[in-house]
């Protein structure tokens, strides 16, 4: 998922300095961009909690088809929120890293996910390990090492069932440091970077050659272009080359979308989804953040959306797994409705989002920053 901020320079079009960086304005906070954001983890949080079975079964204590007879089919869309994240990401990573050294690029990074991933990774292992708890805990060794966000290559239990989501992030944020940031973003570099990766995706998608295919992502990769060619036209809206990287994303996005999710009608499986609704949901995530980024949405900009975006990546991180415990109890011992144990749960669940960013995200991601970028905290 994304987590860059959305106060970020603003860049002038074709304006490089010596150096091969662009020229940097100040742009106001994309506000609506915070509250996609939240929209597209809520989309996930509606997947987690009725969208599927698997253990949030357990937690309900019948599958979610019983909880919500009709709605169970519409949270099984939920899952493509993590997509939205994707285009969101590779327009706030295309933002923030362009103008940027390779080592403050990921100060900024590492400082941004860091803090509240520990924290996650923590909180989701001590609770588990508690006896009322009936979820299976990881191992000690195990749990030290997700803390690394290495677990998932190197075949380790996941402490975090989302986490998966940004290994695909680190990935992402490894080829734009590499191939953009390190020799200095331009257009020009931007453009070659969106163009090399769409092919070099699709010839690892033909090869079936594991390896690339973990490099490059195919199935995700469209998602991630997409959105960097949607910054380049918040940068220029008659840019047609930009225009055409993410034409050509969407049009590969939505294709891996309906390939992974779409199923013929099967009473064995949970849910189905329309192949349709499934091209709508990746065509509006890509509309919204195009709406965005043309300025259209400049007008959402009420100051609550600020909170909405700083509470999405812990939420996002703690959801899940927090989220079968809090539905247990408030279900299955305490006997509340379904609607109101889900109400109950999203609200738990931010509160505790609230806490992570107040009182782990505010002091440590500052601390990071510093240290592990001290020059640029000098000159700051």
């Amino acid at each position: 998922m994304s987590t860059g901020q959305s106060t970020l320079p603003k860049l002038s079009p074709g304006a490089d300095t010596a150096a091969g960086r662009p020229a940097r304005t100040h742009a106001p906070r994309l506000r609506a961009l915070d509250g996609l954001r939240l929209i597209a983890a809520l989309m996930v949080a509606a997947y987690h909690y009725g969208g599927r079975d698997g253990e949030v079964s357990q937690a309900w204590g019948t599958s979610p088809k019983t909880q919500f007879p009709s709605l169970h089919q519409w949270f099984a869309y939920g899952c493509l929120g993590v997509q939205v994240f994707f285009v969101i990401s590779g327009f706030v990573i295309c933002m923030s890293g362009w103008g940027k050294p390779l080592r403050s690029f990921f100060a900024s990074r590492a400082s941004r996910l860091l803090p509240s991933y520990w924290a996650a990774v923590i909180l989701v292992t001590a609770v588990f390990a508690l006896p009322a708890v009936a979820y299976k805990a990881v191992s000690p060794s195990d749990a030290l090492l997700n803390l690394t966000m290495l677990q998932q290559p190197l075949g380790v239990d996941r402490v975090l069932g989302v986490c998966w989501t940004l290994w695909a992030e680190v990935r992402f944020y490894a080829l734009f440091a590499l191939c953009v940031v390190l020799p200095g973003a331009n257009r020009r570099r931007i453009v070659l970077f969106c163009a090399v990766w769409t092919l070099a995706a699709a010839i690892a998608q033909a090869s079936g050659e594991a390896t690339l295919n973990i490099a490059l992502m195919p199935e995700y990769a469209p998602f991630f272009i997409g959105g960097v060619g949607l910054y380049l036209l918040h940068l220029d809206r008659r840019d047609m080359t930009a225009w055409g990287i993410v034409l050509v994303s969407w049009l590969i996005g939505q294709h891996y979308a309906v390939a992974r999710l779409w199923h013929a009608p099967d009473p064995h499986f949970f849910s189905y989804r329309s192949s349709g609704t499934i091209m709508l949901v990746v065509t509006l995530g890509f509309v919204a953040v195009g709406a965005i980024a043309l300025g259209f949405l400049n007008r959402v900009n009420w100051k609550w959306l600020t909170v909405a975006g700083a509470l999405t990546y812990p939420f996002y991180l703690v959801h899940e797994h927090l989220g079968w415990v809090a539905i247990e109890l408030l279900h299955r011992r305490l006997g509340l409705p379904s609607a109101a144990t889900i109400a109950l749960t999203v609200a738990s669940m931010l509160l505790l989002a609230w806490l992570l960013n107040r009182f782990v995200e505010k002091p440590l991601t500052p601390f990071l920053r510093k240290h592990l970028n001290p020059i640029s905290a000098r000159l700051h």
